[in-house]
């Protein structure tokens, strides 16, 4: 049922007559237990507010739950700080509670007709990382993950993980009973994402203050899902995708589905409440989700933003490290679209967090995301097409860099792989986030990352490359020259280009074009195997364009849908070497 949170009014918003259909499904009875259970419910509160839970530190945090409607609810931090209310009609409640500086040992107490103790509360920086299946891909799982892993014991490290989920309503809270704040120990650093983990690690050992991570990752999921249809309600393409969905659902019972599901969720409490954790010898039990018909399944737009986000707000946080972008990148049309659905998604989960926290989550909360990783055979042609949609990707997020305000892109296409397409080369895409959130929110004097393209200028046959960020100057990733550039006349036939660096420039020519007008540099699904362009600290420059024309022309060009490679028999990943990443600050001097 469609419950009011007083946290948010999106739930009437989306209602539609598919939605009322499921409610009046519902038996009378159902609804007078629920309603009993709600008048005479202790209070409580999110599995986000549990032992070991890290709050954002000198701000005033969030801090909800549920109770008897009209209770009086107090919340009384360690330090001293107190809120109370009253919980609303829906049985709903909230306090800000102002944190000091960083801080642990401390504890919260909960209190209306029964008391909760909140132990091993720490103060310190809150980020949440979100995203498709690279953002959850586990540390254990990666290139030297398991040693990694093996030597993680860190207790102002914390994790939060919860599994995924999505539903056609906004959700009060999680049904994952098991998510949980876990101090990073090797056990809970190998089961967790590795990117978020590289990413909270290396801030946690920099700023030496404990920082905790939240995450929500979701696999094989579309930007579209992450955030309510209403804020996208112009974008043509999620209007196609919801026509398209319901077309495929026409078949399909939502009743029998939605009986199928709380039957599923009954077994599951029941395997909770008997102490059951594990599905078999390495599965975590994890809630049931509906698959079919599609209009209740994970693709629908807003789906997983009910049940994934929507939980979690307006929890305290520093700023949002964002992996997400596969399923968005099947062809090119798709991918151009991307520029406009990320911005929109950036501004709405600012505004929203913004004064859904009363104004103490920041307006323009640092959002930082990573850019595609290389994937597909090896670049051998200066510059893909339609084939090639990827590397259009990441044009548009490169492009929301400059768009979008306080914003910042992790480049990947030195890492990946040429088959799966999750690559175990996570750690450097963490690292890099780390690095970039150091530098710019935190005012670390280094450098956070890699050369960005500024401006062309053309000088007889050649062309100027003028770039920032270079550090203490620009390289190649190995010794040789430079050869992941490419040129092209008026012509827009691309040749491969000599390429030269001269101080903070990139100078390119070819013999083959006289009057260069334009330049691309490393344009291609997966340009990782070519010579790239690095600054010295080791953080490598993202694929750009100087060019304006189409890259995708709807009178004249087809649709090419990328295709996954086919995995040979006994293929089996290789990592390989990259440059180090230096830095000047905290306890990190080179990683790889």
């Amino acid at each position: 049922m469609c419950q009011r949170r007083v946290l948010s009014a999106e739930c009437s918003a989306l209602a539609g007559p598919s939605l009322l259909h499921i409610i009046q499904s519902l038996s009378i009875g159902a609804i007078v237990i629920f309603a009993a259970a709600t008048v005479s419910a202790d209070v409580r509160v999110p599995r986000l507010f549990s032992d070991g839970m890290v709050l954002q530190q000198q701000t005033n945090n969030a801090v909800w739950g549920f109770a008897a409607p009209g209770e009086q609810v107090a919340v009384k931090a360690s330090w001293g700080a107190e809120g109370r209310t009253v919980a609303d009609a829906a049985g709903d409640w909230r306090v800000l509670l102002q944190t000091p500086a960083h801080g642990t040992g401390h504890s919260l107490m909960v209190s209306g007709r029964n008391s909760i103790s909140i132990q091993d509360v720490s103060i310190g920086e809150v980020w949440l990382c979100a995203g498709q299946s690279n953002m959850g891909w586990k540390l254990g799982s990666t290139f030297g993950g398991e040693e990694e892993a093996a030597t993680a014991t860190a207790p102002d490290f914390r994790i939060f993980v919860s599994q995924r989920e999505h539903w056609h309503e906004p959700l009060r809270e999680s049904r994952d009973r098991l998510a949980k704040w876990s101090a990073c120990n090797p056990k809970s650093a190998a089961a967790t994402s590795a990117v978020s983990y590289y990413f909270g690690r290396t801030l946690q050992r920099v700023l030496d203050i404990p920082v905790g991570i939240i995450v929500q990752a979701y696999a094989g999921t579309p930007i579209e899902g992450w955030m309510p249809q209403d804020v996208q309600a112009d974008d043509p393409r999620m209007l196609a995708a919801i026509d398209d969905l319901k077309k495929r659902s026409r078949r399909y019972s939502v009743d029998e589905a939605m009986q199928t599901f709380q039957n599923e969720l009954s077994v599951y409490n029941r395997k909770i409440d008997a102490g059951e954790t594990m599905k078999g010898q390495f599965r975590v039990l994890q809630p049931p989700f509906i698959t079919k018909p599609a209009t209740l399944g994970h693709q629908y737009p807003s789906h997983i933003f009910n049940a994934m986000i929507h939980p979690v707000r307006p929890y305290g946080i520093k700023g949002v490290v964002w992996y997400q972008g596969e399923r968005n990148s099947k062809n090119v049309p798709q991918a151009l679209n991307y520029r406009r659905q990320l911005a929109r998604l950036i501004g709405y989960y600012r505004t929203s967090w913004h004064k859904l926290s009363g104004g103490n989550v920041a307006n323009e909360f640092p959002f930082y995301f990573t850019q595609l990783p290389s994937w597909h055979a090896a670049q051998t042609d200066p510059v893909e097409g339609l084939e090639a949609p990827w590397v259009v990707n990441r044009e548009m997020m490169r492009l929301v860099t400059a768009d979008v305000a306080n914003t910042g892109m992790a480049v990947a296409i030195d890492t990946g792989d040429e088959i799966v397409l999750h690559p175990q080369n996570k750690k450097p895409i963490g690292i890099r986030h780390a690095c970039m959130a150091l530098a710019r929110t935190y005012g670390k004097p280094i450098v956070g990352s890699g050369p960005r393209f500024l401006s062309d200028t053309t000088r007889g046959s050649n062309i100027v490359l003028k770039f920032d960020s270079v550090g203490s100057g620009l390289v190649s990733a190995r010794s040789g020259k430079l050869n992941s550039f490419a040129i092209a006349g008026r012509d827009m036939q691309w040749h491969w280009a000599d390429a030269v660096i001269e101080g903070n420039t990139v100078v390119v020519s070819s013999q083959q074009v006289s009057q260069p007008v334009a330049v691309r540099y490393a344009w291609a699904m997966n340009p990782s195997r070519r010579n790239l362009l690095y600054n010295k600290e080791g953080f490598p420059a993202s694929p750009f364009r100087t060019d304006s024309w189409l890259l995708f022309d709807p009178d004249r060009d087809e649709v090419v849908e990328v295709e996954k490679p086919k995995k040979p028999d006994g293929y089996q990943s290789a990592d390989w070497e990259l440059p180090s990443i230096t830095v000047s600050s905290g306890s990190i001097s080179r990683v790889r």
